[in-house]
């Protein structure tokens, strides 16, 4: 089973020493908010819940027909695992659960999305969900994603064999993620792609004049890529969820932002935001008039574009472990719930080649685009004090022996260093050799290194002497 070696922060990767109350807000603006004249990310009000130690492994029940219209309009439920460990409470950042649907029209091809919400078991949503309209013969599916440690999908009413959900392989959960009825609605999509009804848009060409990045390229994955959603929630002053859409934002206007802390918002928000980039957007089936992102939406995307290297999530993804131990079965099966493909035999997964990429591969693009993401906010402000430290941190954990121990199976040092402030957050860092700011301004050192799409870059040293480092 997976366990989340940093709970503190919503973002895997990333080590945290100490809990601070500053992590329980997101400052990724959601999309939908574009559309509200103010949005303020505050503290959620949980004292309650912080106070006391947190529960990080909570279970969610799945309602009746959760394909269905009236099934993604139910609210599910969130309770713990083993109360004896504490409660769960949606409403607690660390504890929160979403779920992201999606839903596939085959007789025009257009794909639409729609994000279910979820509520503590008991409780009744702040306002009742919108029930999406759904075209005849569409197929539905969903993905889930976690703030904690593990979170078990339960059944009500079949629900669980209705929605063919995968939470896993043999008893062996996936962790943080888990999906159903993907693997049709992949088939069906690629399949609409095939007959020219679906055409994943192009990349485009960011700042640094590269084409963009996908989730499935090695500047962008970490141990555990292709986890999570983008979905996110409005949570109320008494601890009631909403929807996140114009109008329910409108009617709740003291109420805070709860967001899912995956790869995929990383990168269609902070990423592709800080290189100019455009992430794939469809229509929102609870907040007409408006397009979001979506895990399958940025799945097709870099299955239809993302030129090789691509990366595919290998055997040593601490989420499809078993017991610690390599198992093609899990591989597999989380392989289909993103649309990746399946493992024809044992290289096409090796978690030492996948670490040879992204040692290759990784470091350039982060050090080429540092100008960018050195201007670019943090994601978490007790994890690092720019996008570039973020990403550099993210890198250094999972490079090492708490990730998928690259260090240890290349037998190479770590090419990327962070350097910690007082308080454990990374404040510098190293991408080969140059420096990047202290201060999460810019630095010359990173500016100098951008030459006709190349990093070709001087750093002074402490003895004074001028070193010249090329990444080509």
């Amino acid at each position: 089973m997976r366990r989340n070696k940093y709970p503190i922060s919503r973002y895997r990767g990333r080590q945290r020493k100490q809990v601070s109350p500053l992590i329980l807000t997101s400052i990724l603006v959601p999309l939908v908010l574009a559309l509200v004249a103010t949005a303020v990310f505050i503290l959620p009000r949980m004292q309650s819940h912080a106070a006391a130690a947190v529960n990080l492994d909570c279970s969610l029940i799945v309602p009746s027909n959760p394909l269905t219209a009236q099934g993604l309009a139910t609210p599910y439920q969130l309770v713990a695992t083993n109360e004896n460990k504490g409660k769960c409470h949606e409403a607690n950042p660390l504890q929160a659960a979403f779920v992201q649907g999606a839903v596939l029209d085959p007789i025009t091809g257009k794909i639409s999305i729609y994000d279910p919400l979820v509520i503590d078991k008991g409780t009744a949503a702040a306002i009742a969900p919108v029930v999406p309209p759904i075209p005849n013969g569409a197929v539905v599916a969903l993905w889930f994603g976690f703030n904690g440690n593990t979170l078990r999908l339960t059944s009500r009413n079949g629900s669980l064999t209705a929605g063919k959900c995968v939470n896993g392989v043999n008893g062996s959960l996936f962790g943080q993620f888990s999906y159903c009825n993907a693997p049709a609605f992949f088939s069906a999509a690629n399949q609409a792609i095939q007959a020219h009804k679906l055409t994943p848009p192009a990349l485009g060409v960011g700042k640094d004049g590269l084409t963009c990045p996908t989730v499935r390229d090695f500047s962008v994955v970490d141990m555990d890529q292709s986890d999570n959603v983008t979905t996110s929630y409005l949570v109320t002053a008494n601890g009631k969820m909403a929807q996140m859409t114009v109008s329910n934002a409108t009617t709740l206007q003291n109420a805070d932002t709860l967001n899912n802390g995956s790869d995929n918002r990383l990168l269609a928000i902070a990423i592709d935001g800080s290189l100019g980039c455009k992430p794939w957007l469809a229509p929102d089936l609870a907040n007409p008039g408006t397009f979001v992102t979506a895990l399958p939406l940025d799945e097709l995307q870099a299955a239809a574009q993302q030129q090789a290297p691509m990366a595919l999530v290998p055997f040593g993804d601490p989420m499809v472990l078993n017991n610690g131990n390599n198992d093609v079965a899990k591989v597999n099966a989380y392989r289909m719930g993103v649309d990746q493909p399946l493992v024809g035999n044992n290289d096409t997964a090796n978690t030492k080649t996948y670490c040879t990429n992204l040692r290759q591969f990784g470091p350039k693009r982060l050090l080429l685009d540092a100008a960018y993401t050195i201007a670019s906010p943090t994601l978490d402000p007790m994890v690092a004090n720019s996008l570039l430290t973020f990403l550099e941190q993210r890198f250094v954990t999972t490079y090492g022996a708490n990730g998928l121990n690259c260090q240890g199976l290349l037998h190479l040092p770590d090419p990327v260093k962070v350097k910690m402030d007082a308080d454990g957050v990374a404040v510098n860092g190293t991408i080969n050799g140059v420096v990047d700011s202290g201060n999460g301004g810019l630095a010359n050192d990173i500016t100098n290194c951008v030459v006709n799409n190349t990093t070709s870059c001087s750093t002074k040293k402490a003895s004074g002497k001028v070193q010249r480092h090329s990444n080509h």
